[in-house]
């Protein structure tokens, strides 16, 4: 079955990218609709992140977030398939590159929007430098591969695992290699802090803060928006004002600054990922390992349950889109220590 998935992704390389987005938006909506579970860690994350929008408008928004995540699944067919020549012409690398000339150690913060991959292939594919990651295996082998030999189809890029620690990264940073990172989701609270995420606390790695002051390295965002033609890749300026020496005040600053980001194109943020699932002591819930928990319209966001139920587990059949897209990690950061 996988094999087949993997082959039909060759076939729609060749495709027109206007066709290939029609697909998405038809793909989009069948998940939307099939996998129930997911749907609701979308709206409820919503709900939570924009209090003042109706229920008619999460339910538009939410349809537009599944549209925009098939559309980049489905992506990945021509970056990982496509002629090297036609994966130039739709990536568009702009802003200010020049943050990434030369050798000096650079963290890169890479936001989890859809075009994550887009992002990764663009500087691979473009700059001569030696990019690295932090990659999380995939639990099918096929799958594993074929990830794996995208991610690495340009040849300048070195995926680190979890099992591999974190001196080689450090090291790897120190020689002068940045490091493309994904820092912005909920791994867990081991070790981790619970900072604001619009306004409300968020179980979030510190390892933006931790990777920069152990690679000594400067941070500079880049971000990737899906357009008509392809991606936009945007590097951004590096941030003067971090790391500092408050964990707690760094990873504070990068969800402010992330706000700003996904306020752009809320649509194309990554809010099947269930960011809220981890909760300090003594607040409410609004999510469980098995689902989600479901509040009514005010208590998202002032701590009111009416009702609470698990949802359903995925249709047969359907994958766990949560990690369908992403396979970029960053929790094997948890153990770094500054120095």
């Amino acid at each position: 079955m996988n094999q087949l998935v993997i082959g039909l992704m060759r076939l729609l390389a060749y495709l027109p990218l206007a066709w290939l987005r029609w697909l998405g938006v038809g793909l989009g909506w069948v998940l939307y609709g099939v996998v129930r579970s997911r749907r609701r860690v979308v709206q409820i994350n919503l709900r939570l992140c924009f209090s003042t929008l109706s229920d008619a408008q999460v339910q538009a928004l939410s349809q537009r977030v599944f549209v925009r995540f098939a559309q980049a699944l489905l992506d990945r067919s021509w970056l990982w398939h496509g002629r090297a020549g036609l994966v130039r012409r739709r990536l568009h690398l702009a802003g200010a590159v020049a943050e990434l000339a030369g050798a000096s150690p650079v963290v890169l913060f890479a936001p989890h929007f859809v075009g994550m991959d887009a992002g990764w292939t663009a500087l691979t594919l473009n700059l001569p430098r030696h990019f690295t990651t932090i990659y999380t295996n995939q639990a099918n082998q096929d799958m594993d591969a074929w990830f794996l030999a995208g991610r690495q189809r340009f040849g300048t890029g070195q995926l680190f695992g979890r099992i591999d620690g974190v001196k080689p990264i450090v090291a790897a940073l120190r020689r002068g290699d940045p490091l493309y990172l994904l820092p912005d989701m909920n791994f867990g609270p081991h070790e981790s802090l619970f900072v604001p995420f619009y306004g409300i606390s968020a179980a979030t790695v510190p390892s933006l803060s931790r990777f920069a002051r152990l690679g000594r390295a400067k941070v500079v965002p880049v971000v990737t928006r899906m357009t008509r033609a392809g991606y936009t890749v945007e590097v951004l300026p590096a941030w003067q004002d971090f790391p500092s020496d408050d964990l707690l005040a760094d990873t504070t600053l990068m969800n402010q600054r992330l706000q700003d980001l996904i306020g752009s194109m809320p649509d194309q943020y990554y809010w099947v990922h269930k960011r809220f699932k981890d909760r300090p002591d003594g607040e409410p819930r609004f999510m469980t390992e098995q689902g989600c928990v479901q509040f009514g319209w005010g208590g998202l966001r002032n701590g009111l349950v009416l009702r609470s139920s698990r949802m359903g587990r995925p249709h047969a059949g359907v994958p766990e889109i949560g990690v369908a897209l992403s396979g970029y990690c960053t929790d094997t950061v948890v153990q770094a220590r500054g120095g």
